[in-house]
């Protein structure tokens, strides 16, 4: 049976990004060996939405209770991230790692799974 995900995030800097969800975002990990950390991740779902493009892309988005105070709290550390932009389904802005990508961030406001854990 299927028990959990496995996120992959390519980085130009991995290490920086390691130290960066280990010390800014305060992800707990295990260390595999050689410098490789794996992150404990909070409870995720899932989507699939449609494309017309000609190969297929996966996104990784964090979310958020309230985004104008977690963006507060990323600032303090530090975090770069991009001006809030209001979608129907959410707010959203992407923080900007150490080692050049980004990661999204959202606050959703649509029903979440997530909270089909809490039931």
């Amino acid at each position: 049976m299927i028990n959990g995900a496995h996120v992959i995030i390519y980085s130009r800097d991995a290490e920086a990004d390691r130290a960066f969800l280990r010390d800014v975002l305060g992800y707990p990990h295990v260390d595999v060996g050689g410098g490789w950390l794996i992150f404990k991740l909070p409870p995720a779902e899932m989507a699939v939405h449609p494309t017309e493009a000609a190969a297929e892309a996966h996104e990784l988005y964090l979310m958020c209770d309230d985004l104008d105070k977690t963006v507060a709290e990323l600032a303090a550390k530090g975090v770069t991230t991009s001006p809030p932009t209001q979608a129907r389904w959410g707010v959203l802005t992407s923080i900007t790692l150490p080692g050049g990508g980004t990661l999204g961030l959202y606050e959703p406001r649509h029903p979440t799974a997530i909270d089909l854990n809490q039931a």
